[in-house]
């Protein structure tokens, strides 16, 4: 259970600080693509923005109990069963989830595909630093 919790927050610390970085890069090197969360769609007022903060926690903990259930599933070295367990995440989660998005709501064709990438990223990450503390 210690190793499940010292996963989670490593990869959760991670996560966040990835999720500055890229917001960073973003704002600074995509302003039109950041000019569309102005759209009223995305919410960033009031009580539940720290909700947005706690979403890399939720994902790695989440990705733990994954990991703990599937990784003899995985086969090489670690790098190669990170990427391998990102691309599966991204598969039965991520996209799914961005093709009913860009279905039903409000948003471009391009802001759901960087979240797809950006999705498959994170599970990428998470499998990597899982792969390596829990073979």
């Amino acid at each position: 259970m210690q190793k499940f919790l010292l996963k989670g927050i490593v990869a959760g610390v991670i996560l966040l600080v990835l999720s500055y970085a890229a917001l960073w890069i973003l704002v600074n090197f995509f302003p039109d693509m950041a000019e569309q969360y102005y759209n009223p769609v995305f919410d960033m007022e009031g009580d539940k923005t720290y909700l947005y903060f706690l979403h890399p926690f939720i994902l790695s903990f989440a990705l733990a109990w994954f990991w703990r259930r599937f990784k003899s599933l995985f086969h090489g070295t670690f790098w190669w069963r990170g990427i391998e367990m990102g691309l599966v995440y991204g598969l039965i989660a991520t996209l799914p989830s961005m093709w009913i998005t860009f279905s039903s709501l409000a948003v471009s064709f391009t802001l759901v595909l960087t979240w797809l990438l950006y999705g498959v990223f994170q599970g990428v990450i998470v499998g990597i630093v899982y792969a390596k503390i829990s073979p």
